[in-house]
């Protein structure tokens, strides 16, 4: 007859070698170790993993990324908003793929009844808080603003020739308040690009509520 052996660890790490019986082997269950018969039935090992899991406390952590709603609250109850800004005839008149990205944002979001977080804001009053922003930037200014830093920074990447930042506001009124400034665009003799020429206007969809749409060609 074949004799069986059990494997025990104990909670030092020792290695103890059972001696040989002709009884059959059973799984000792102690509070710091585990004992594991070398010839054990599948019965046994599903009962001796219950016990372990049953006994052993496990902690485990949880990272949220790439939540749902993105907006951020600040400890007070004011909300960040993250914007991108450049002047306005780059923004509304030259960059190719700016008209195309809103569109398409807006239509995504439209298809899933989500609620616009995205906003054009033509001269923003908040650019008074960012005078590093101001010196370097060629007025009338466009702002891209946004609840949701993650599109913005991808924005960014996109766009290139625009600067970033961000700001605390209480409400979407104080964050969206914009100066009255006109805007003229001058139209090119002749229209090179492979693709169509923006139509003036296009961003009237995407002003704040409440936004004047008048603006001089």
């Amino acid at each position: 007859m074949l004799a069986s052996s059990a494997l025990h660890l104990s909670s030092f790490g020792g290695l103890v070698l059972n001696s040989p019986s002709n009884n059959t082997p059973k799984p000792l269950v102690f509070h710091g170790s585990q004992s594991l018969p070398l010839l054990a039935s599948s019965n046994e090992l599903q009962n001796l993993s219950s016990n372990w899991r049953t006994r052993t406390p496990v902690k485990t952590s949880v990272a949220a990324v790439g939540s749902s709603d993105p907006t951020q609250k600040v400890e007070t109850g004011r909300t960040t908003y993250h914007f991108i800004v450049a002047n306005a005839k780059f923004m509304l008149d030259e960059e190719e793929h700016f008209q195309e990205q809103l569109f398409e944002r807006l239509r995504y979001y439209g298809e899933r009844d989500m609620e616009q977080d995205f906003w054009l804001v033509i001269e923003p009053k908040f650019l008074d808080k960012f005078p590093n922003i101001t010196k370097r930037l060629k007025r009338p200014a466009v702002a891209l603003v946004s609840t949701n830093g993650p599109w913005i920074t991808f924005m960014k990447l996109r766009l290139d020739r625009v600067l970033r930042d961000s700001f605390d506001a209480d409400s979407v009124e104080e964050a969206l308040a914009s100066d009255s400034v006109d805007i003229k665009f001058e139209k090119p003799d002749k229209w090179v690009a492979p693709y169509p020429k923006y139509e003036f206007g296009w961003w009237e969809k995407f002003l704040p509520p409440g936004s004047s749409k008048t603006v001089n060609v």
